[in-house]
């Protein structure tokens, strides 16, 4: 699956991935190929990837939003 981290300012990482950890804002949760759309709110904490090497990407976000639709990410953060 396809992961894009966006800001205002610009666009932080793209790429494929195996598996997407996020900071909810009403608790941590994680996507894996297939997952079913959704739309969620983040808070401050880290996203944690894994490529497909199994390499972890862990990225620090102040906040915002993913939307998960055909296993593609976007997340607009603050």
């Amino acid at each position: 699956m396809t992961i894009e981290i966006i800001t205002p300012e610009k666009t932080i990482f793209k790429g494929k991935v195996t598996l997407v950890q996020f900071p909810g804002s009403t608790g941590s949760f994680e996507v894996l190929y297939g997952h079913a759309p959704m739309v969620a709110s983040l808070k401050t904490g880290k996203i944690r990837m894994k490529d497909t090497e199994n390499k972890t990407i862990e990225i620090e976000i102040k906040g915002g939003t993913v939307e998960v639709e055909s296993n593609y990410i976007l997340v607009l953060a603050d």
